[in-house]
């Protein structure tokens, strides 16, 4: 048996700078990962098949149209696996549920069978040299797939297929959804500005987690404002989350419905994040470090 975790991907940026003819929308932002995740299980079998449980379980597809069916598919190379995945992340969130799902499936594929141990050693002891030698298929999968595979602090440019490794320290974090799916196609659509400005060509380095809350201020998440025009209770996401002690940084995730609070102390993210949950029981709501989880997403053999 291989278990796989599957970081949240966590978009503290996103600038939408332009759109290419095939329609697919060219992006700057700045990504990292969580502390909290799905987890995949998989053992050998004869046939490739997938169960879903977990408490995010509801109306998550357990056949081909499940990104992790397909990134098994993709990876197996002969080989196929019994995969049970437990939904911790929302559906249709802005965080990356899918993708890192994706992401796990293909690193759990990679590491299954008798040469799974040797193959991880050499595959996974660098993220660049995993993606270089599979990108082709990766971002077949998925845009969001092949930084999921990495799964390290990255800026991402083009449609995200254009990766960066950068080093950003870990942050307390506080993440919010209304349990409204938003879909990503309506929020590009209503997105009147395509061409927006991109984040500077240098970061710069960051002392420390309020180092990077202060300069996250001046950047942007392009699609905040077109999926607050399609469900308007992310504004209301944010302003609970703008009320707790000690949040630097209020904005929305991905295309949403995800939402983030940074802290830059961590008492004040669990305060904030036990605040929230009885206030709101209806809403999710994770209390997380964000930084580099690509250890922790590596498979256990």
């Amino acid at each position: 048996m291989v278990k796989v975790f599957a970081p949240a991907k966590i978009n503290l940026t996103l600038h939408i700078t332009g759109q290419r003819d095939d329609g697919y929308h060219e992006l700057d932002s700045l990504v990292t990962f969580a502390t909290v995740g799905d987890e995949l299980w998989l053992v050998e079998a004869g046939i490739n098949s997938l169960t879903v449980e977990g408490p995010e379980a509801a109306g998550v597809p357990a056949d081909m149209n499940n990104l992790a069916m397909k990134s098994a598919q993709f990876a197996g190379a002969g080989r196929q696996a019994a995969i049970t995945l437990t939904k911790h992340l929302p559906a249709s969130s802005g965080i990356g549920g899918g993708s890192a799902d994706a992401a796990a499936a293909w690193r759990g594929m990679l590491a299954l069978g008798p040469e799974g141990e040797a193959q991880a050693e050499t595959q996974f002891a660098m993220p660049e040299i995993l993606y270089e030698t599979q990108a082709r298929a990766l971002v077949a999968l998925g845009a969001d797939v092949p930084m999921c595979v990495i799964s390290r602090p990255l800026r991402a440019r083009g449609i995200g297929e254009k990766i960066t490794l950068v080093d950003l320290p870990q942050v307390a974090c506080v993440l919010v959804n209304p349990r409204v799916p938003v879909a990503t196609p309506p929020v590009f659509k209503a997105l009147e500005k395509k061409d927006n400005p991109p984040m500077p060509e240098d970061l710069p380095t960051f002392a420390d987690a309020s180092a990077l809350i202060d300069w996250l201020a001046g950047q942007r998440n392009d699609l905040q404002g077109p999926a607050l025009s399609i469900a308007p209770v992310i504004g209301k996401v944010l302003a609970r989350l703008a009320e707790c002690p000690g949040a630097g940084l209020v904005r929305m995730s991905g295309s949403g419905a995800t939402c983030f609070a940074l802290f830059a102390e961590i008492d004040d993210a669990k305060a904030a994040a036990q605040a929230i949950r009885d206030d709101r029981p209806d809403w999710w709501v994770a209390g997380c470090i964000l930084g580099d989880m690509f250890q922790k997403s590596l498979p256990v053999v």
